[in-house]
């Protein structure tokens, strides 16, 4: 019989705070040790997602720690995703399929049998993992929101879960953050909370030991570690906060290769594009105005959750103008899913999925036309490059998330061919390409992951040699960099200890 399951959870005094960080680090710590160990976050609002192997979708934050943890990615590890959309609209997103969208309001109707089913993937992975890790999510205390809470405290009660409170020192507050958050707290909550966690210290963490001693104090409860702000850590954020608060990308201006994002207000999956942040020579920045497509010579336009809203965005701000007058310069123009379908002459919306405008006239950069459909496309790919040049026959692996069919004109010859979707051989096309290469879209997510195909496309692109970097070992060396500097501040054996006595497990292979 197995014995039972180990269960910690990260829990923060507000929003992006660490707590994804501290999971995957967590993770990345249990399974070198030789512990199966696994992520869990009850809800997810996010629109970086991923579909799984299984023709799921699920959070991207989970995924990045199930690969900390040396898993393939399952719906199980995220099973309610919440997509906004505009309007105080929601995409509701269970067990990895879409549900309904729905007014913010009435996705609390169902919080019951929402909790059940979150309950019931736990259970799931309790029978298969050695250990669970578990997320919050925002605040651990929204007072407002107690009685509808499936992912904080009430998660961590309801599966027993050791949890421990993570504050932000960097921003200003963690007296309060930290005290006031255990405060706040009812007795039998508090008695979940085993610690502390301090995360962000910039300087010398010995200044802070009487900071240290009065969080102790006043919340009853230990300080296990002060985590210091970690440089040039490059694990994939969870949302678009990270854009907002201005973490992603920046411009050099030597770089050889010099690719602006446009930051659509309903941006999603904008991890598509780390890849290129680690790249040498390569400069990547969000652009929120056209000013700031001035020094590109590769624009992107990504995913979005909205695609009628964004491209009246676009138009509105100015961007059209701007892109069309920069194509005639010579600068390539890549568009990935929402994107393709703004780059094209029409979007058609009969159902009103996104919109109650029945038709908008796109840029008109390749000749498509979509129709916005009731269904979504769900599929992991494996396909053949089919752009002119260098890149003509690199195959490459990804996703496709997408409501919506583009119909692609007779002349315009496609991005690639599609020769699998979830397992099963295909032969279809995806994407457009015109210009001789330089302008052309896609449906496929997770594109420039795949290392031949990215460097060949910077090297297109003007960077002046072809480099070998290899992304996924970049990024499993980056976990174990998070996970050594965990384990050198924090006092990792004091909460695994702590952890195993309350799960009521012993696990031998902690030390």
């Amino acid at each position: 019989m197995k014995q039972s399951t180990l269960k910690l959870m990260f829990l923060g005094s507000g929003s992006d705070v660490g707590k994804s960080l501290l999971t995957t680090a967590f993770c990345r710590i249990l399974y070198r040790r030789g512990i199966s160990v696994t992520p869990f976050k009850a809800q997810n609002m996010a629109l970086n997602s991923f579909v799984t192997m299984d023709g799921k979708e699920m959070g991207r934050a989970q995924v990045i720690q199930a690969y900390a943890a040396g898993l393939q990615p399952t719906s199980e590890m995220n099973p309610v995703l919440l997509k906004p959309s505009g309007g105080n609209r929601i995409q509701v997103i269970l067990n990895g399929e879409v549900c309904c969208s729905q007014e913010s309001f009435s996705y609390y109707r169902d919080i019951e049998r929402i909790r059940n089913l979150v309950i019931n993937s736990f259970r799931k992975l309790e029978k298969q993992f050695q250990a669970i890790i578990l997320e919050g999510a925002g605040s651990a205390i929204e007072l407002n929101l107690t009685d509808r809470d499936i992912v904080n405290i009430s998660m961590a009660l309801a599966v027993k879960a050791p949890a421990i409170l993570v504050s932000d020192i960097d921003r200003g507050g963690v007296f309060a953050a930290s005290i006031g958050s255990i405060k706040l707290l009812k007795p039998k909550e508090r008695k979940i909370i085993i610690g502390h966690i301090i995360n962000k210290f910039r300087g010398d963490i010995g200044l802070f030991e009487n900071g240290k001693r009065i969080i102790e104090k006043r919340s009853r409860k230990p300080v296990f570690g002060i985590i210091p702000y970690i440089q040039s850590l490059n694990i994939p954020e969870e949302d678009s906060v990270a854009l907002d608060r201005g973490k992603k990308g920046s411009f050099k201006i030597d770089s050889e290769v010099r690719i602006a994002v446009i930051r659509l207000p309903f941006i999603s999956n904008y991890t598509d594009f780390d890849p290129f942040e680690m790249e040498e020579n390569v400069s990547l920045w969000y652009a929120e105005s056209p000013e700031k497509l001035n020094k590109a010579n590769v624009i992107i336009i990504p995913g979005t959750k909205n695609t009628i809203s964004d491209l009246i965005w676009m138009k509105k701000s100015g961007f059209e103008e701007k892109i069309k007058y920069l194509v005639k310069r010579g600068v390539t123009v890549v568009g990935i899913c929402g994107g393709y379908q703004i780059m094209g002459d029409f979007i058609y919306d009969p159902y009103s999925i996104e919109s109650k405008i029945k038709e908008i006239k796109g840029l008109s950069l390749i000749g498509i036309k979509t129709t916005m459909s009731t269904e979504k496309t769900l599929k992991r790919v494996k396909a053949i490059c089919q752009i002119e040049g260098p890149l003509k026959g690199k195959v490459v692996s990804g996703y496709e998330i997408h409501m919506g069919k583009s119909k692609v004109d007779v002349n315009i010859e496609p991005s690639f061919r599609i020769v699998e979707r979830n397992g099963k051989r295909v032969n279809d096309i995806d994407g457009a390409v015109v210009n001789n290469g330089k302008i052309w879209g896609t449906y496929i997510h997770g594109l420039f992951e795949n290392d031949d195909f990215r460097s060949e496309f910077l090297h297109m692109n003007g960077r002046k040699k072809i480099v070998k970097f290899n992304y996924h070992n970049y990024l499993e060396k980056q976990f174990d960099r998070l996970a050594d500097t965990v384990e050198e501040y924090v006092d990792v054996q004091r909460i695994l200890k702590l952890a195993q006595r309350k799960s009521g497990v012993n696990l031998s292979n902690f030390e």
